[in-house]
């Protein structure tokens, strides 16, 4: 498409040009790139194959250069590449890189260097906190710098990047419009949690769970998931709200609930428990 531009630039203002000398040649990192040059990334260093495999595609054999700047994880396996969020194979190794490549903002960060925010806005936000440190560590950057590129990228999250949108997706006039049937069945799947029959949710019950089938997930985040649908901001989710919720998600206004996919999937895990028989132990284990 450029070559065709400047073809067309030509043409139009009668200059005179040879043919092009770019085609062929190649990108930063596409030298000695290769299909499996992520494997000695894997083995060289002791990065996660996804990570390896993200690192090779985005930066070619500069990949190396990354690798090396990596942080140690303190875990057997994977030994360096300490990831900005769990669920995406950006490492911390590359804020330090981007900076390097003259990257000066956490909104760069974000968008440009990783494109978290464009992946997903809720990573990018969990993200944001920990890029800033690091962005400040390497470039002396003082709290109230810190603090400033923080609510900066948090409102091109929020205004540029969906996050208001989807805040605005549920209300307090948000009608319920479920089946009766629908009602039951979310009802029972609430009450998996509200196990005190309170009437709500809260961090305290949702942990409790999650700890039972092994899922490991820390306070804040269950603090942002839970505030997703905490329409009067009390720090607990009723049941109105949460049967809000799920007439909103069959109605297509909300997609990708982080609460109602956890909450499913806990409620999968516990339906899918096998029980121990004991009548062979004489009760006993």
């Amino acid at each position: 498409m450029a070559e065709d531009t400047i073809n067309a630039a030509i043409k139009a203002h009668n200059l005179k040009a040879g043919p092009s000398r770019t085609v062929g040649l190649f990108l930063q990192g596409g030298k000695d790139w290769s299909p499996t040059l992520y494997i000695r990334l894997v083995q060289d260093y002791g990065l996660e194959s996804e990570v390896a495999q993200h690192l090779a595609s985005t930066y070619g054999d500069k990949a190396f250069e990354v690798a090396k700047m990596a942080s140690v994880t303190g875990k057997r396996w994977p030994i360096v590449g300490v990831r900005l969020v769990s669920e995406f194979p950006y490492i911390e190794a590359e804020v330090k890189y981007g900076i390097k490549e003259y990257a000066c903002t956490a909104v760069d960060m974000i968008s440009r260097r990783t494109r978290l925010a464009f992946l997903n806005v809720q990573a990018a936000e969990e993200a944001l906190p920990r890029i800033v440190e690091l962005m400040g560590r390497e470039l002396n950057w003082n709290d109230a710098k810190k603090q400033e590129e923080l609510e900066t990228a948090k409102k091109f999250l929020y205004f540029e990047m969906g996050y208001k949108s989807r805040s605005e997706q549920l209300t307090h006039h948000s009608e319920i419009t479920l089946l009766p049937s629908d009602v039951d069945r979310y009802k029972k799947r609430f009450h998996k949690f509200d196990t005190d029959q309170k009437g709500f949710i809260t961090t305290v019950d949702v942990q409790r769970v999650l700890e039972s089938i092994n899922i490991q997930m820390d306070e804040n985040t269950l603090h942002e998931i839970l505030n997703e649908v905490d329409l009067n901001k009390n720090g607990q989710v009723e049941l109105d709200e949460f049967l809000q919720l799920m007439s909103a998600i069959q109605k297509g206004r909300v997609s990708g609930s982080r609460l109602a996919i956890l909450l499913k999937t806990a409620e999968e895990n516990l339906e899918g428990r096998v029980p121990i028989p004991v009548d062979r132990s004489c009760g006993g284990l």
